[in-house]
Formats: structure tokens, C-alpha cells, sequence
């Protein structure tokens, strides 16, 4: 499992890479045609792995209730984040895969609640979690090079 994790931190690492010098009004500008920004797909990404992972293993997220209910599936934004929210979200976006892989190699994912994704994909445990969220988040990541062509 290894290799989906350093698959993760790279995906991160390029979404970063990507926002690198944009201001805050740049990463909440809502292009014609969609219906969602920057800020909100980083913050979307941190929330669905902290789902995926934590909640269907039954265990607490290393996000807060407020993030989860904001940012979830299906969420459009209501909100801009202050620089100090967004640069909290960046610091769980850079440090949770760290936190995953360590929590998955104590053992602490014993359990887990299947789960049938929007793409048809059964999720029933967290090896197909992990792997799974790569792919969403190499989704939102073409997503982001998307709106950073037009923001």
C-alpha cells in the first residue's frame, strides 16, 4: 500500500504547486460555468478523505463537523474562508496523508462500512478507500488546473 500513499502526498504536492501565488480572492472566484472554486475543491478533498477513511472505519475524522458539512459531496459554497481558516485546511491538506499512512500501519482500520461510490464502485474496504481516493482526487485535480486556467 505503500505506493498509494506517495501517489496521495503527489497529487497534493501538484495541487499545491498549482495554487502556488494565488491570492485568496483568486482561489474563491467562481469561473462561468461551474459551480465551485479552488479553495473549495482543496477543502472538499481534505473532507471526502476523512469520510472515506475515517467515518466509514467507524472511527472520529481529524476534521471538524462544520468542515465535513460545508465541503461534503454535494455542497456548493456558502462561504469564503479567512487566509487563517484557508491556511488550516492547507496544513490538514499537507499533513493528513502522513496521518493516514500511520494509521493504517498501526491497524487501527479494522472495520469498514460499505459504501457504493457515485461512479458505481463498491467500496467495502479501506484498500479500495485508499486507492479510491487517489482517483477523486486526481479528479479534483483536473479540476483545479481547470479553474486555474480561468480565475
Amino acid at each position: 500500500m505503500k505506493v498509494h500513499f506517495d501517489i496521495l502526498r503527489k497529487i497534493r504536492a501538484s495541487v499545491l504547486s498549482l495554487i502556488d501565488g494565488y491570492t485568496l480572492e483568486q482561489l474563491h472566484s467562481i469561473p462561468h460555468g461551474f459551480k465551485n472554486h479552488i479553495a473549495w475543491n482543496i477543502t472538499h478533498l481534505v473532507v471526502t478523505q476523512q469520510l472515506l477513511h475515517y467515518t466509514l472505519s467507524s472511527r472520529d475524522c481529524l476534521v471538524s463537523d462544520e468542515l465535513i458539512n460545508q465541503y461534503k459531496k454535494g455542497i456548493t459554497p456558502k462561504k469564503i474562508l479567512t487566509q487563517e481558516a484557508f491556511d488550516r485546511v492547507i496544513a490538514l491538506f499537507k499533513e493528513l496523508p502522513d496521518v493516514l499512512e500511520e494509521d493504517y500501519n498501526k491497524g487501527v482500520f479494522i472495520k469498514y462500512r460499505e459504501y457504493p461510490t457515485s461512479t458505481g464502485f463498491v467500496l467495502d474496504s479501506i484498500d479500495k478507500a485508499i486507492v479510491f481516493n487517489n482517483m477523486h482526487e486526481s479528479l479534483h485535480l483536473g479540476v483545479i488546473m481547470s479553474l486555474k486556467k480561468l480565475v
